[in-house]
C-alpha cells in the first residue's frame, strides 16, 4: 500500500472516462462504434518490402482507419459543435477525459481517400482502380457475353431437337460455361464432358464452339489477378512509410473499446460510480455481488443485499464510500 495516496488519482481518471462514455451513450447517437479491427499484426507484416495487403485486409484497414479518424473528430468537437484542434488550450470539450485520449493520435485521411479510390463499398477492387484493369474487365465482359450468346443459341437448337429438357439453362462447371444434357443424348452434342450430377441423370458438356472462348476467359482472368496484385502492391507501398504511427493510432481504438466495455458492464450491473478516498474506509449500503445477482435473476430469484460497514475505518474517516 505504499502508493495508496496516488490510488484515487489514478482510478478517478478511469472512472471519469467511464462516466463520460455512459453520458455519451445517452446523449449521442452518432459516435462511431463500427469497424474496431486490430490491423497491427497485418501492418507489422507489411513492413517487409515486397509484401502487400490482400483485398480484405485493405478493406479492413480502410474502415478501421476511417473509424479512428471519425472518433478523433467526434471527441474534438467543442461544446459549440465546432471541431477544435486536439492541442487547443481554450476549447471546451463535452467529454474532456475521452478527448485527452486523442492527443497526439495521428489520423490518415489521405490514405483513406487513396484506398477509397480503388476499393468499392463491398471491399472489391474497382474497375477504375487502373486503366489496365478497366480494359481487362471490359474484355472479360465482352468475351463472357459472346460465349453466353453462343451457348444460348446451341441450347435453343438442342431443345428444339429434344436433346435437352425445355427448362434447362447454361451452368458453370470448373469455371467453364457448359450445357446440362441428358446422358443418352451426350454424344449428339459435340464437346467436352466436364461433370455429371450426383443422380447421374445429367451430364455437363462444354460445346466445341465455346472451348477456345472459355480458354480465353481463363487467360483474361489470370491477367485480371495479376493487375489486381500490382495495384495492391502499389497502394501497400504508399502505406508502408506510415506503418509506425498508423499502428500506434490503433491504441485509441483499444482504449475506447475497453472504456465502452466498462460502460456496458456498468449498465448491465446497474452500477453506481463509487466515491474514492485515500483513507481506509468501507461503507457499502445494500451491496450485492453483481455476478451472483445476474445468475439468480436468470433463475427468477433475487439476491439478498447486505450492508457492509468497517466500524474501525469509520472512526478514522467520516467520509462515505458507497458501492452497489
Amino acid at each position: 500500500h505504499r502508493d495508496l495516496h496516488s490510488f484515487p488519482t489514478r482510478r478517478s481518471s478511469d472512472l471519469l472516462s467511464t462516466r463520460e462514455f455512459r453520458l455519451l451513450q445517452t446523449q449521442a447517437d452518432d459516435f462511431p462504434l463500427q469497424y474496431f479491427f486490430d490491423l497491427r499484426p497485418t501492418l507489422s507484416r507489411l513492413r517487409i518490402e515486397g509484401t502487400h495487403l490482400d483485398e480484405q485486409e485493405l478493406f479492413d484497414l480502410l474502415r478501421s482507419l476511417d473509424t479512428i479518424h471519425q472518433v478523433v473528430r467526434f471527441l474534438n468537437r467543442a461544446s459549440d459543435g465546432e471541431v477544435a484542434s486536439s492541442e487547443g488550450q481554450n476549447a471546451r470539450f463535452p467529454y474532456p477525459s475521452l478527448q485527452q485520449l486523442t492527443v497526439d493520435v495521428e489520423t490518415f485521411p489521405d490514405i483513406v481517400r487513396r484506398i477509397t479510390q480503388i476499393v468499392d463499398k463491398f471491399g472489391k477492387i474497382k474497375d477504375s482502380a487502373s486503366p489496365e484493369l478497366a480494359r481487362i474487365r471490359r474484355e472479360l465482359a465482352q468475351t463472357e457475353g459472346s460465349i453466353s450468346r453462343i451457348l444460348n443459341s446451341i441450347l435453343r437448337n438442342a431443345q428444339q431437337e429434344g436433346l435437352v429438357e425445355k427448362d434447362v439453362t447454361p451452368a458453370i462447371r470448373e469455371g467453364r460455361l457448359v450445357i446440362p444434357v441428358l446422358p443418352g443424348m451426350k454424344r449428339k452434342i459435340g464437346g467436352i464432358v466436364h461433370d455429371e450430377s450426383a443422380s447421374g441423370r445429367t451430364v455437363y458438356i462444354e460445346p466445341t464452339e465455346v472451348v477456345e472462348a472459355n480458354n480465353k476467359i481463363r487467360e483474361i482472368e489470370a491477367d485480371e489477378k495479376k493487375e489486381i496484385v500490382r495495384i495492391l502492391k502499389e497502394v501497400s507501398d504508399d502505406i508502408r512509410p506510415h506503418i509506425a504511427p498508423m499502428a500506434a493510432s490503433y491504441q485509441l481504438l483499444a482504449h475506447i473499446d475497453f472504456i465502452r466495455a466498462k460502460a456496458e458492464l456498468a449498465r448491465t450491473f446497474k452500477a453506481i460510480e463509487p466515491q474514492l478516498s485515500n483513507k481506509p474506509h468501507i461503507d457499502w449500503g445494500q451491496a450485492v455481488h453483481p455476478l451472483l445477482r445476474l445468475s439468480l435473476e436468470k433463475q427468477g430469484k433475487r439476491v439478498v443485499p447486505l450492508d457492509v460497514i468497517d466500524r474501525k475505518s469509520t472512526r478514522l474517516n467520516s467520509s462515505h464510500v458507497k458501492l452497489s
